[in-house]
């Protein structure tokens, strides 16, 4: 990208930054998420970095918010409230300590960790021990006064702990430590936190919203803002907000950050628990990936945690860049929102027939994964977000599953962007296709034998929701299509090791692995059953519905009309489309064939006994394999995870199991070996 390419990217930036800052500091809305504006930030970030040269003044990274809402007193601090830059991967941290080693090369670096809250930043200055002024961020600068807001707060005290206890808890300090303490009740204590609101408070105060009819909070960080920033301290004060202190402002005598939380904590104020000093990059990673495990659990929000140089004289000769200490970086836990370009559109036909448009991307991380790829779930969705080739978007990743593309950031257009064309035909077999609208326009390829179509329909037959057939994947499935090995997903349980040996690529183990994982998925529950035929309408709620009111298939096809309509919780027209299905004599001999194959429908109260459990293996087992583990934990209502984390049940532990048991063991998770795991569904 050359210089005058990059110069305009940074002007549609720095607009689009303004903006939607103005917007949320000044206007107390939010247009786009913080996660998005961070993505944005961190690209201006970064271009500036390459090319100082452009660097400006008035540029967002300069400067840490908006000028503060007039509701309030204003409020002028000594020592600025500074921004935090962002990292999202251990190579950001190695960047980072690489550029402050330039500046203080000799020096033994530590650091200490702390989880990023996600809700408001404050300070409180206390006079004489007593709680007397409590403001905003603001600016860095100048914020506003939420005295009487912040004093709702009950974990912040509106007096520091007396005198006597204190200094006896600090008996053992140094003198010089002693005097700054004693200071503290005979002039001025600044203190910095953040304030948040427990996720069962929000919850209960959204639900009280739906209730009266009231527009939703979206955010634990939104309704904790809110609340600081309301004219009546009552509205605060029935939010029950919460807050973890985090520094003492000034104080440079004390020798590291560490040594401020302990004094924090001894006078009287509540800090997090999980902080802690890390010595190394590999430290700091870890202690990042505990708290991904730790972030479900726990009772409020994070978005990462902060990483500071702990010694306080270093981090203060590194000094400030633009309103950021280079002595400490807030480490982002993997971003569920962030900003990209669509390079162009491409459409994936699923198992029904339905188009769906889906962007191409420039790579991004998001979550830990680089995202090259997002979907717009069909062509009304297209049409109403608006997007256009070429475009700056939002994307949201939510599991592991494709992100959905959220937005368009419309102040990044050029002027280049191109309009998205909405298809004909469709793109496979070029058949006519079909418009519904039904509340949003979705266009449909009806072709029977469209290619693209079937291999959806095959994918979605072996996929671990339905059969399970682990040992096939979408591309040994294309090449079994491709070779007319299979017409329809039944004729994979009459596949033959010839069939599999005759394609490119396949060895005798491979087609062993293949046909064995066909073999041990004859088994399947019936809902899951239903599920593989591919009706249309009828997803995982009415494929259980079905199962819990007929044994097998062949029931439901000697059902009338009239009787599947009477069910309840299934409508008239996905009671038609059962219907219909059942009487169509394509699907009546493939339900045959499956059949006449062995497929075993299993007894509902045998597919939960584990409903609900969740399991993790490590290592290698002496007998079975993990497939098979898997299978059975599934095949009886429990659920397989990847991850360590506190969600687990169970760990099943092997020969050689790696670093996952040791984090299972801090997290207290119940190990068990393959004989314990089979001694448990045997007894069941």
């Amino acid at each position: 990208m050359d210089k005058k390419s990059v110069k305009n990217k940074i002007k549609r930036l720095r607009a689009a930054i303004n903006h939607y800052r103005y917007v949320y500091h000044v206007l107390d809305r939010e247009e786009i998420s913080s996660e998005a504006l961070d993505s944005l930030k961190k690209e201006l970030f970064d271009l500036e970095t390459r090319f100082p040269s452009l660097i400006t003044a008035d540029s967002p990274t300069q400067r840490i918010g908006s000028r503060p809402l007039k509701k309030f007193k204003k409020i002028k601090r000594d020592t600025p409230m500074l921004s935090l830059n962002d990292a999202f991967s251990s190579g950001d941290i190695i960047s980072w300590i690489k550029r402050i080693k330039k500046i203080i090369p000799d020096e033994q670096l530590d650091f200490y960790c702390e989880y990023k809250i996600d809700g408001l930043a404050f300070q409180v200055d206390y006079i004489d021990g007593v709680f007397a002024i409590g403001s905003t961020r603001g600016d860095g600068i100048i914020g506003e006064d939420v005295t009487e807001n912040l004093k709702t707060i009950e974990s912040l005290p509106l007096k520091i702990r007396e005198k006597r206890a204190v200094m006896e808890d600090i008996r053992d300090m140094s003198r010089e430590i002693k005097d700054i303490v004693a200071q503290f009740y005979n002039g001025k204590l600044s203190i910095r936190g953040e304030a948040f609101i427990s996720r069962d408070n929000f919850k209960k105060i959204n639900e009280t919203r739906k209730k009266n009819g009231l527009t939703l909070f979206a955010n634990t960080r939104n309704i904790t803002a809110g609340s600081i920033r309301q004219l009546d301290s009552k509205v605060a004060a029935a939010r029950k907000l919460d807050a973890f202190i985090y520094d003492l402002v000034g104080c440079d005598k004390i020798i590291s950050h560490s040594y401020r939380h302990k004094l924090l904590k001894i006078l009287g104020f509540k800090i997090n628990p999980y902080s802690r000093e890390c010595h190394s990059i590999d430290e700091i990673v870890s202690f990042r990936e505990e708290c991904k495990e730790r972030r479900d659990s726990l009772g409020y929000d994070i978005d990462g945690i902060v990483v500071l140089v702990n010694n306080n004289n270093l981090f203060n000769r590194l000094g400030v860049v633009g309103k950021a200490p280079r002595g400490a970086i807030a480490f982002k836990l993997g971003l569920k929102q962030t900003t990209t370009r669509v390079k162009n559109i491409e459409v994936q036909i699923g198992r029904t027939g339905i188009l769906t448009p889906v962007a191409n991307l420039d790579p991004v991380d998001l979550g830990g994964v680089t995202i090259s790829r997002a979907t717009l779930h069909n062509y009304g969705e297209l049409e109403r977000l608006g997007v256009m080739i070429g475009d700056t978007v939002i994307i949201g990743r939510a599991g592991d599953v494709i992100p959905d593309i959220i937005g368009v950031v419309h102040k990044m257009r050029d002027g280049k962007e191109k309009k998205i064309i909405i298809p004909s035909r469709c793109p496979s077999c070029g058949e006519g296709i079909n418009r519904e609208e039904k509340g949003s326009l979705i266009i449909r390829c009806n072709n029977p034998n469209c290619l693209d179509k079937k291999k959806r329909i095959f994918t979605h037959f072996i996929s671990r929701k339905i059969f399970d057939i682990s040992g096939l994947g979408g591309r040994v499935i294309e090449k079994l299509i491709d070779n007319n090995k299979v017409s329809d997903p039944a004729d994979i349980f009459s596949l033959k090791i010839e069939d599999f040996l005759d394609l490119d690529g396949f060895a005798n183990k491979m087609a062993e692995n293949a046909l064995n994982s066909i073999l041990s998925s004859k088994k399947i529950e019936m809902n899951r059953f239903i599920q593989s035929f591919n009706i249309k309408n009828v997803g995982k709620e009415t494929a259980t519905l079905l199962a819990s009111n007929f044994k097998n298939p062949e029931d439901i096809m000697s059902t009338s009309l009239e009787e599947l309509i009477s069910i309840k919780d299934i409508g008239e027209i996905t009671a038609r489309n059962i219907y219909e299905w059942f009487r169509n004599k394509d699907n009546i001999k493939f339900l045959r064939k499956l059949r006449e194959a062995g497929i075993e429908i299993i007894d509902e109260k045998k597919g939960t006994t584990l409903a609900g459990k969740k399991f993790l293996i490590t290592g290698t087992l002496p007998s079975l394999s993990r497939d098979v583990i898997k299978k059975k934990i599934r095949l009886m209502g429990g659920k397989v995870l990847e991850s360590v984390s506190s969600k687990i049940d169970y760990i099943i532990v092997g020969k050689n199991p790696g670093s996952k048991l040791n984090r299972a063991k801090r997290l207290k998770i119940e190990e068990l070996s393959e004989a314990d795991f089979l001694k448990m569904i045997d007894s069941k």
